[in-house]
């Protein structure tokens, strides 16, 4: 039987790309960013966020990040 908290989706986005300076939000090339893709909780984002994030630690300028897509979706909840 399922619950109706398990069965809500809490959309999340995971992307990233390097930046023009390790303090901005600037991407040096828009077309260049890697969407790792779009998950049903923030746990399952988080994990590939970490992933992502690890794999290129060696890249001082290179940023991955999560987006609460449910929050954009339906801002008033």
């Amino acid at each position: 039987m399922s619950t109706p908290e398990k069965d809500t989706q809490l959309l999340h986005l995971v992307f990233g790309g390097e930046l023009t300076e390790i303090d901005s939000t600037t991407f040096k090339d828009l077309s260049k960013l890697d969407i790792v893709g779009i998950f049903p909780n923030y746990k399952s984002a988080h994990l590939a966020w970490k992933a992502k994030a690890q794999a290129t630690v060696d890249n001082a300028q290179m940023r991955y990040f999560v987006v609460h897509l449910h929050r954009l979706l339906d801002p008033d909840k």
